[in-house]
C-alpha cells in the first residue's frame, strides 16, 4: 500500500512555515532529513507521483533507496518547501516555469534531471474542433506567467491567434495581433482549469491536470502542444547545493533508467511523454 501523504496545501504551507522557522540560523543544506534518512520528494499527484511512487515500490529498495513521496495540488508550494528545506526535492515543473519562479521569489531551485514532458492541450466540453469555436468564445487559461504564454503559444502555432514577434515565455493577451474569432480570455489557476470546462467554451490544461481529470491528451484535445523541441520537459529539482546528494543521484538514475520508461509509455499512451 502506497505510504503517499496526501495533505492539502493551507496544511502544508503552515508546515514548511514551521519547518522554516525552526530551522532559522541553521547552517547546511535545510534537508528535512539527514543524507542517510528517506528522501523526501515533493510532486503534483498525476504524473509526477504516479512515477515517483512505482520507483518506490519497483525500483528503489534495490537501488538502497529510503523514497518518501509528497502529493501537492499546487505549483508554489513543492519549491518554496524545497527552499525551506520541508522537503528535498520536488517533481512537477519545466525550466520557465521554475526561472521565473526563482527569479520572482527569490529562491534558489536547480534542475536534476529531465523525465518527461506533459503536452500541453485545448480542451472542451462544448465543440469536437478548435473551427468550430464561435466568434467571441471564452477560453480559460493558466494564470500563472509562463503557462499562459505557453497556451498563447500553442493557440497561436494552431493558427487561433497571432502573437508579436519575440514575446516568448512572457507573452500575454495584451501581445495578441491578431484573433480572427474575437476569443476572450479568463485567467485561473491551473490546476482550476480543467474544473473551469463547464463555464467556459474551451480551456486551455496541463498535462497533469487534464489526466488527473481522465482526459486523455493524445485523443481528447482539440490541439496539443509539439514534444518536438520543446523546452518544457518536466524535472527533478533540488535547493542548489543539494545536488551531490547520494540520495538525489540514485533517484535521478531509476528515473530515468529504461524500466521507468517503460512504465511512463505503457501506462500513459503519449499523454505523458519520456524524455531521455
Amino acid at each position: 500500500m502506497r505510504n503517499t501523504a496526501k495533505l492539502s496545501t493551507a496544511v502544508l504551507a503552515a508546515g514548511a512555515l514551521t519547518f522554516g522557522l525552526s530551522a532559522c540560523g541553521s547552517s547546511g543544506s535545510g534537508s528535512a532529513t539527514d543524507a542517510g534518512g528517506a528522501l523526501v520528494v515533493a510532486a503534483s499527484p498525476t504524473p509526477h507521483a504516479e512515477i515517483l511512487n512505482y520507483v518506490k515500490e519497483h525500483l528503489a529498495k534495490k537501488a538502497g533507496l529510503d523514497l518518501e513521496v509528497k502529493e501537492f495540488q499546487d505549483y508554489i508550494v513543492p519549491n518554496t518547501a524545497t527552499e525551506d528545506g520541508s522537503v528535498d526535492a520536488n517533481y512537477f515543473q519545466n525550466q520557465p516555469y521554475l526561472d521565473d519562479f526563482n527569479k520572482k521569489r527569490g529562491t534558489h531551485i536547480v534542475p536534476v534531471v529531465t523525465v518527461h514532458l506533459e503536452p500541453l492541450g485545448l480542451y472542451s466540453h462544448k465543440v469536437k474542433s478548435a473551427d468550430a469555436l464561435k466568434s467571441g468564445a471564452t477560453v480559460a487559461v493558466p494564470n500563472d506567467a509562463v503557462n499562459e504564454a505557453r497556451s498563447l503559444k500553442l493557440l497561436a502555432a494552431n493558427g487561433l491567434i497571432t502573437l508579436k514577434d519575440g514575446v516568448g515565455s512572457e507573452a500575454t493577451p495584451q501581445d495578441i495581433t491578431k484573433n480572427p474569432k474575437n476569443l476572450k480570455f479568463k485567467e485561473v489557476e491551473a490546476a482550476q482549469t480543467v474544473r473551469s470546462l463547464d463555464d467556459v467554451d474551451a480551456a486551455v490544461v496541463n498535462g497533469n491536470y487534464a489526466i488527473s481529470a481522465d482526459l486523455k491528451p493524445a485523443k481528447d484535445a482539440l490541439v496539443l502542444e509539439s514534444a518536438k523541441n520543446s523546452p518544457y520537459g518536466n524535472f527533478l529539482a533540488v535547493k542548489d547545493g543539494n545536488q551531490d546528494d547520494p540520495r538525489v543521484k540514485k533517484l535521478a538514475k531509476l528515473l530515468t533508467s529504461p524500466e521507468a520508461k517503460k512504465f511512463i509509455e505503457d501506462k500513459y499512451a503519449g499523454s505523458v511523454i519520456a524524455s531521455f
